[in-house]
């Protein structure tokens, strides 16, 4: 095989991954799927897509290996094939966070319609929880709580927090995150709280963002 060719189906192979990230419906499967596995009728609910579609995005990624099968039972669940693709994904969306202003101006002028606080790095969030002035509130699904979230974190899924709101403490700073920087729950919940006078702001990235940094976490991510 000449040089010419090699790079060309070197490229070429390469190319099938990129082109599988390229759609903006699988990159938010690809952030539902870094919180664990799903199957084709969680992830399309999620997504707010039809089964049918979100099939074809999944086959699309599987043939790319950015996603494998596991059966349980009588149920297919989708799950990213390794740490990689998350640490992947997450490269390419800093990628475009910072060098998009149109992005960073989308998620700046949502987040305005919620609050207008900026939200909290990790840095900022390790040395205000060596404080027992702040609680950490994981307002993702139950189901993604159990299978790992940041250690000491309260859970309350968004859908529940208007109920169980009496569980806080106005006391104290309530911090709260989701699944990452394009999660939208955490916003929802810092309206929430402020409104009914708590001290109240977001954590800027997620869960799998935490856990892929080394940082404490608990219990140890299992895949089911």
């Amino acid at each position: 095989m000449d040089k010419r060719k090699f790079k060309n189906n070197v490229y070429g192979e390469l190319a099938k991954v990129t082109k599988a990230l390229a759609n903006p419906h699988r990159m938010e499967i690809l952030d539902l799927l870094a919180q664990g596995p799903y199957t084709v009728e969680a992830i399309a609910s999620h997504s707010e897509m039809t089964i049918a579609n979100t099939s074809q995005h999944l086959q699309v990624m599987k043939g790319a290996r950015l996603v494998q099968i596991t059966r349980k039972g009588n149920f297919i669940y989708y799950h990213l094939t390794n740490e990689r693709v998350f640490t992947a994904w997450r490269a390419l969306r800093e990628l475009g966070i910072h060098s998009n202003a149109e992005v960073e101006k989308l998620m700046r002028d949502y987040r305005r319609g919620y609050h207008s606080m900026e939200p909290i790095g990790t840095e900022e969030l390790l040395g205000k929880l060596a404080s027992d002035d702040v609680v950490l509130l994981d307002v993702r699904p139950e189901q993604e709580y159990q299978r790992g979230h940041i250690h000491r974190a309260l859970s309350i899924p968004m859908e529940q927090l208007a109920k169980r709101i009496t569980e806080l403490s106005k006391s104290k700073e309530i911090i709260a995150y989701c699944r990452g920087p394009l999660c939208v729950f955490a916003d929802e919940a810092v309206e929430l709280l402020r409104g009914k006078g708590f001290n109240a702001n977001r954590m800027e990235e997620g869960f799998p963002d935490w856990a892929a940094m080394g940082l404490p976490i608990e219990p140890t991510p299992t895949e089911f």
